[in-house]
């Protein structure tokens, strides 16, 4: 029951706690009564003391609020301004106070390695060492990293574990950071989130522990970038530095690729959405010094098949002086479901095909997968069987089965009804009610599904599944649309199919008709 105040309108101003000004008593006096009901109905002894009393001294409140919401009975809120640096004292102090400690939650749980059976790891210092790399940064004194220790301690010229990737790493300074400054510590304990220099090949999300007690932390799934663009330096004295600056954004950003298209020899960046890539390209700017012609964006569309065909055979045969090369392999393809990705089962029996060449084979239809049969984008989803074939003593090897293996594929795919898929995007607008229609008819003329809409004070929350290549260039349209007052959000959701139409289109522009 104290107002907090803030002396002036700078940066960081001194406060202090005074009497609540007589204006806002009343008011004050009605939202401490329904605070002292809400929390003594977490504990039946402080609901006794609230009825008995008809109030609760600080420290009861406290622990009441804690109790509340480590149980997410209620979600404390707090005012301030971090802009100003007000507000974000008393923020940390109950960040202090409500917000759980390692004690208060279950142990950290992982899987130990090639076994997957789960173990945990307890919050304590004289347990086994485990941390979780959280984040990567390049910074003009080395690579940090980022991590959170789980158990144990670690200390600077340790030597640790990557479970994940299975290496070692040394550590060489340990800090702890400020925001942009840093404090060099000797020892991280259970508990500390710190960063650390001279990690070789430490990526986001990887687990460091005890080599003699290994185990893997929860792992991070990053999802598959959607847009490409491809990229290239404006002069020479910038190729070198583009090279540099996507090393080091790609380290940082596990959702943000980097890769050269073997037929057009371009430089080709990946990621999210277009305003993520907006930002890279931005950050190499500013940060790197580089500077480079960005194209446009590319869709990433996949292929799958749609029926199962069985034993579509491929003969692969060739007699011209010297030793030639013999391979036939017989397969049945079908689709392995949304998000199961390429299966490969072996079927074959009484050596058909010698067990040399099952693998080879196996690689073939792998290579096969990365240009579609309709319009050379890769091949997702999909289930083939190896399920009979022949060879030949003297002319059969790897390379012929591997060759037999990708032609065999494509002439299978080609009979299990190809089609393309788009990545939809889940989309969320919040626009004043005056621009609701002109925003629901404009994403529906982008082929938009409206999933609902809510009202939200006097805004109208809409949420739709939008192809990602209808959404180019929306953040200005919306904005014209709506003087600048609407927002939005967007999100990778999944790949559908593209209509035949589209499909149609697509495949002309690949072939260039």
């Amino acid at each position: 029951m104290k107002a907090t105040v803030w002396d002036g309108d700078e940066k960081d101003s001194k406060y202090s706690d005074i009497d609540i000004p007589a204006e806002y008593v009343d008011k004050a006096k009605q939202y401490r009564s329904e605070l002292l009901e809400l929390v003594a109905g977490e504990d039946e002894e402080l609901m006794e003391k609230y009825l008995e009393t008809g109030d609760l001294d600080e420290a009861d409140l406290r622990t009441a609020i804690r109790k509340g919401t480590l149980s997410f009975s209620f979600v404390p809120i707090l005012c301030g301004s971090a802009f100003k640096n007000k507000g974000v004292q008393q923020m940390l102090d109950a960040v202090v106070d409500y917000m759980p400690s390692p004690l208060d939650i279950p142990a950290a749980s992982g899987v130990k390695p090639d076994t997957e059976d789960v173990i945990t790891r307890d919050a304590d210092e004289k347990a086994p060492f485990s941390a979780l790399a959280f984040k990567i940064v390049s910074d003009p004194f080395g690579r940090l990293t980022y991590f959170r220790v789980y158990s144990g301690a670690i200390s600077k010229g340790d030597e640790v574990y990557n479970s994940t990737k299975e290496k070692r790493e040394r550590i060489g300074r340990l800090l702890l950071m400020h925001a942009n400054q840093r404090e060099d510590i000797d020892t991280a304990l259970a508990g500390d989130i710190v960063a650390g220099l001279g990690f070789k090949e430490v990526t986001t999300g990887d687990t460091l522990c005890d080599r003699s007690n290994p185990i893997i932390l929860e792992k991070m799934e990053f999802p598959e970038p959607v847009i490409h663009v491809a990229i290239e330096p404006k002069t020479k004295a910038d190729q070198d530095k583009l090279g540099k600056a996507l090393k080091s954004l790609s380290d940082e950003d596990p959702t943000f690729r980097v890769r050269t298209d073997e037929e057009t020899a371009q430089t080709v960046i990946s990621g999210m959405g277009e305003l993520h890539l907006e930002i890279l390209v931005d950050r190499m700017q500013r940060e790197f010094g580089v500077d480079a012609t960005v194209g446009k964006p590319q869709v990433a569309y996949r292929e799958t098949v749609t029926k199962k065909v069985e034993s579509v055979e491929y003969r692969h045969i060739k007699q011209s002086g010297g030793s030639g090369q013999f391979a036939v392999v017989k397969i049945t393809v079908e689709p392995s479901g949304v998000g199961n990705g390429y299966i490969f089962e072996d079927e074959i029996t009484g050596g058909r095909i010698p067990r040399e060449y099952i693998q080879p084979t196996n690689q073939g239809i792998q290579s096969a997968l990365d240009n579609g049969v309709l319009a050379g984008y890769p091949t997702v989803d999909v289930k083939v069987s190896l399920v009979d074939g022949q060879y030949h003593d003297v002319d059969s090897s790897e390379m012929a089965f591997k060759v037999a293996g990708q032609m065999a594929f494509r002439k299978a795919a080609g009979m299990a009804g190809p089609i393309i898929l788009e990545p939809i995007m889940a989309v969320e607008v919040v626009t004043p009610d005056d621009y609701m229609g002109d925003v629901m008819g404009d994403l529906s003329s982008r082929r938009g599904r409206i999933e609902g809409m809510e009202a939200n004070g006097n805004a109208q929350n809409i949420r739709a599944q939008v192809p990602l290549s209808e959404m180019f260039g929306y953040s200005t349209d919306l904005r014209s649309r709506t003087q600048g007052r609407a927002t939005y959000t967007m999100q990778f959701h999944s790949y559908q199919q593209v209509p035949e139409v589209i499909a149609q289109e697509i495949i002309k522009r690949v072939r260039g008709e």
